[in-house]
């Protein structure tokens, strides 16, 4: 499902997804929804009120992950969210992608990437467990919006 990225500590998954990007996009929106379709995510906690958008900041637990703030970075509904969540040496960008392919099929990409000095130690670390986060995000994603459409 995924490749390796052009960066050493960063993974990209696409996928075709049989829903039209409205509905891919409304699913992917609805973060604190995320836990209910990806068994990546044992908890995502809005920090802020008001509508997702540019700034704002979620509280998110993973599986054998420690907790970490996200906070979006990038806002173009309905094509793009990018939220970064950082650490002492390290950043971490997740990117989400909705491309309309003809009205009823979406495509979705969706990447991780990890910069800073312990970039290299962390991904070594967290990696392999990066790439599959990613990969259960994407199917489960595909398969919430295919289940809505």
């Amino acid at each position: 499902m995924g490749q390796e990225g052009e960066h050493r500590h960063a993974y990209v998954a696409t996928a075709e997804v049989a829903a039209p990007a409205a509905v891919v996009w409304a699913v992917l929106a609805d973060v604190e929804a995320m836990p209910t379709w990806t068994a990546s995510m044992d908890e995502v906690r809005r920090l802020d009120d008001g509508p997702f958008r540019l700034g704002s900041r979620a509280r998110v637990r993973q599986p054998a992950l420690p907790p970490a703030t996200w906070v979006v970075d990038e806002w173009e509904p309905p094509v793009v969210l990018a939220w970064t969540s950082r650490a002492p040496g390290v950043r971490t960008r997740g990117r989400h992608e909705v491309r309309s392919l003809d009205g009823e099929r979406s495509a979705v990409t969706l990447s991780i990437r990890q910069d800073g000095a312990l970039a290299g130690v962390l991904w070594r670390w967290t990696g392999a467990t990066a790439r599959r986060y990613v990969d259960l995000e994407l199917a489960g994603l595909a398969a919430e919006a295919v289940r809505r459409a």
